[in-house]
C-alpha cells in the first residue's frame, strides 16, 4: 500500500492529505476543466478513496474554492512582487491582467466563483474564504496606493473594479483560431482590438484616472 493510502491520523499527516488532495485537483481541473472536472477521478489520482475524500472537501464546489484560495494567494504574490514605484498606469494594468492569466486556475475559478461555486459550500468553507479574499484585496490595495498616487480607499476600490473586468474580458480571447490563415490587416487589427489585454488594459487605466481625478464612484 502507498503511503498516499495510509489513514491520515494526527493534525500534520491531516493537514498533508489535505493539500496532496489540492495537489491532485490542481492538475485535474488543469487538464478537464470545471464541466469535466469528477470527484471520483480526482479521488484516483489523489490516491484516495472517494469516501476519503469527503472527509476533506464535502462537495465539489470545495474543493474548487480551496483552489481558487490558493490561486488567489499565488497570483497576487506574484503581482505584489511585480510592482515597482516608477511604473505607469498603462503598466501597472498589462502587469495585473498578465500575472492573472498565466495562472491557469485564478480567472477560470475567478469567473465562476459567485455564481456557481460558492452556491455548494458549507458555510464555514466560505465566511473563512471571504475573510482571505478580505485580507488579499486589503493588501494588494496597500501595494498599488503608493504606486498609483492613490488613497487606501481608493486602491482598494480599484482592486475591486479590476476583478470584475478581469471576468468582463475573461472570453475576449475564444476566437476560432486563425493561425494557418493570412489575415489582411484591416481584419487582424480589428481582431487584435478584441483581444483580452487591450480591453482591460484600456479600461482600467480609465478606472485608475477616475479614481485619481475623484470622478469614479465608490464599490
Amino acid at each position: 500500500m502507498s503511503p498516499a493510502l495510509h489513514r491520515a491520523r494526527t493534525q500534520d499527516q491531516k493537514h498533508f492529505r489535505r493539500q496532496q488532495i489540492l495537489d491532485a485537483a490542481k492538475a485535474h481541473f488543469e487538464a478537464v476543466g470545471y464541466e469535466s472536472f469528477s470527484m471520483a477521478n480526482l479521488a484516483k489520482q489523489a490516491g484516495v478513496a472517494k469516501g476519503t475524500l469527503y472527509l476533506y472537501f464535502a462537495t465539489r464546489e470545495e474543493v474548487f474554492l480551496a483552489l481558487y484560495g490558493q490561486s488567489l494567494l499565488r497570483w497576487s504574490d506574484l503581482f505584489i512582487n511585480s510592482l515597482r514605484g516608477d511604473m505607469s498606469d498603462r503598466d501597472y494594468c498589462q502587469s495585473l491582467h498578465n500575472t492573472a492569466m498565466a495562472d491557469d486556475g485564478f480567472v477560470p475559478l475567478l469567473v465562476r466563483l459567485e455564481h456557481m461555486i460558492e452556491h455548494n459550500v458549507s458555510f464555514e468553507r466560505l465566511i473563512e474564504t471571504k475573510r482571505l479574499f478580505a485580507a488579499r484585496i486589503k493588501l494588494i490595495a496597500q501595494a498599488s496606493a503608493p504606486v498609483l498616487g492613490l488613497t487606501q480607499a481608493q486602491a482598494t476600490d480599484l482592486v475591486k473594479a479590476m476583478g470584475l473586468l478581469l471576468i468582463g474580458v475573461s472570453g475576449a480571447d475564444q476566437v476560432p483560431g486563425l493561425h494557418d490563415e493570412t489575415v489582411p490587416d484591416d481584419v487582424q487589427g480589428f481582431i487584435d482590438s478584441f483581444a483580452s489585454e487591450n480591453i482591460f488594459v484600456t479600461n482600467a487605466c480609465f478606472i485608475i484616472s477616475g479614481l485619481r481625478a475623484g470622478n469614479a464612484p465608490s464599490l
